[in-house]
């Protein structure tokens, strides 16, 4: 790939959310370097953003399964009322963890993706 000038800022978020280098300059060149959300959806499919959702959901569900004294009462209340899901879109692992901890000290039951790496996403990056 010919050497294109990117934004250093949208880079840096790519490379955040666990993209390496090559690969984040790519998608930015191919999106025509207008943010770093074109550029992320275009490197990480549909269905892998489907994926990661899923994972978010299940495990959430599944801590709170694990703690049920701690959310009996949530969970049934949850379930009763169709089990409605609010996701959250970070702009990089710095800003996840802000997202999180703002769920954490509000109590409000929240899980945070740490990929396996099996796919698109680097494992240990946060999605």
């Amino acid at each position: 790939m010919a050497e294109t000038e990117v934004n250093t800022v949208f880079l840096q978020q790519l490379m955040e959310l666990g993209i390496s280098e090559d690969k984040a300059k790519e998608a930015l060149v191919k999106t025509g370097n207008q943010s770093s959300d074109s550029a992320a959806m275009f490197y990480f499919s549909e269905l892998e953003v489907a994926a990661q959702v899923a994972h978010a959901a299940l495990g959430l569900y599944q801590m709170m399964m694990e703690e049920s004294d701690k959310w009996q009462t949530t969970l049934r209340i949850w379930d009763d009322d169709g089990g409605k899901k609010i996701v959250l879109k970070g702009m990089n692992t710095g800003h996840l963890l802000e997202l999180q901890d703002l769920a954490c000290r509000q109590k409000l039951p929240n899980y945070l993706v740490q990929d396996a790496g099996r796919t698109q996403i680097a494992a240990g990056s946060r999605t």
